[in-house]
């Protein structure tokens, strides 16, 4: 049989975090799958994430079991994977403004796992040298964990392909269709056929979908950052802004009043916010940001000027040291639900198509995630799953 001619039992449609994580699963339990991915180096969420694991954070039993479940497997992923993650424990520092009430920032705070600790600003500034102490009235902390994002993806895929999985760089145009039944994709260097295609494109998975008039309801927000190359100074933590707005826009953009909106071009359903934050690399590069805008052309152009300023101002205000180090600015879609829960499971009204993808707490939920639905699709019960499947 020809290669054009063979039929995998799974097409994954993407290989970012989300993707590369389920082929690994999938394979692992047997299937011949094909990976799908547009880019030869991935210029999506992945590749500019902050990298935290906020395992923390549950505020529900599914949650729970999955933050735990999550911190498990990145503590021993480097050694199953055979590659380095940079797993490493890594302490958060949420900032609180000036002028704001810091015991009224904590209070929202007690519903989580592991609440943080409030620190008063001697407190905050000793834990993270580079805060600008004129700039908080306080800060909270937690234990938080870190990965390298663009590594881990690697270690997923390097691991994938030893266990004999297969990747195609190309763009998936359509779904090849048979009645009610997808079986498999068009792309633009020809076609692939499988028994299942699950889409795990992240920010493009709605505009993927939404070709093939399958309603979903996954989202996705312009997400901009700088990357700062390496630098001698030293960030001790990860910092981010206790009131994060990215929720609250989340939230305020997906309600089914406003889905209308979704399936054109040319809307912005809420003003874009931006949260101040900054994580270093082991290798001692810097993103710092991010801008979050919730348009619904995922080709719309962005400023890139007008956004490295306003990232640099906020940042240069609570980190001031960072503020003008030489970086470049990067963009990406990052994709979200209306509910903060991921998108899982088989798509109504058609067989052959599943979705993963819509994680707002990705790098945590994705690896205990991918091994449930693997081991789900392979006619083990989840009831978490299940729970999750839309």
């Amino acid at each position: 049989m020809t290669k054009q001619m063979k039929t995998y039992d799974w097409i994954v449609i993407g290989a970012g975090i989300t993707g590369a994580a389920l082929a690994y699963e999938l394979i692992n339990q047997g299937f011949q799958v094909l990976i799908i991915e547009q880019y030869p180096t991935l210029q999506g969420a992945t590749r500019y994430s902050y990298g935290g694991l906020a395992y923390w954070s549950g505020t529900s039993e599914l949650k729970r079991v999955l933050c735990q479940e999550g911190i498990n497997r990145h503590r021993n992923l480097s050694e199953e994977l055979d590659s380095d993650t940079e797993f490493r424990e890594l302490n958060l520092v949420l900032t609180i403004p000036v002028n704001t009430d810091p015991e009224k920032i904590a209070a929202n705070y007690t519903r989580y796992q592991i609440p943080p600790k409030l620190l008063n600003v001697a407190a905050a500034c000793e834990l993270e040298p580079l805060l600008n102490p004129t700039a908080i009235a306080g800060a909270l902390t937690v234990p938080h964990a870190h990965i390298h994002p663009h590594k881990t993806t690697q270690a997923y895929l390097q691991a994938f392909q030893r266990h004999g999985g297969e990747i195609a760089i190309a763009q998936v145009i359509q779904f090849l269709k048979t009645a009610n039944s997808i079986t498999g994709v068009q792309t633009t260097q020809q076609n692939y056929h499988a028994a299942n295609t699950v889409v795990c494109a992240g920010g493009f998975s709605r505009a993927l979908l939404q070709a093939a008039h399958i309603p979903i309801r996954i989202y996705f927000t312009h997400t901009e950052i700088i990357h700062i190359p390496q630098t001698n100074l030293k960030l001790n933590t990860l910092v981010m802004p206790a009131s994060m707005h990215r929720f609250q826009l989340e939230t305020q953009s997906s309600t089914a009043e406003i889905e209308h909106l979704w399936t054109q071009p040319g809307h912005e359903p809420a003003p874009p916010i931006l949260d101040a934050g900054a994580v270093q690399f082991r290798d001692n590069s810097l993103i710092i940001g991010q801008i979050s805008r919730v348009l619904t052309d995922p080709n719309a152009p962005i400023d890139p000027a007008t956004s490295t300023t306003a990232i640099r101002t906020q940042v240069g205000k609570i980190l001031p040291a960072l503020q003008h180090l030489p970086g470049t600015w990067h963009h990406c879609l990052v994709a979200f639900s209306h509910n903060h829960l991921p998108v899982i499971g088989k798509l109504p009204d058609m067989t052959g198509i599943y979705i993963f993808s819509g994680f707002s707490n990705p790098l945590v939920f994705v690896p205990p995630l991918a091994q449930r639905f693997a081991n789900w699709v392979n006619g083990k019960e989840d009831q978490i799953i299940q729970a999750l499947c839309i």
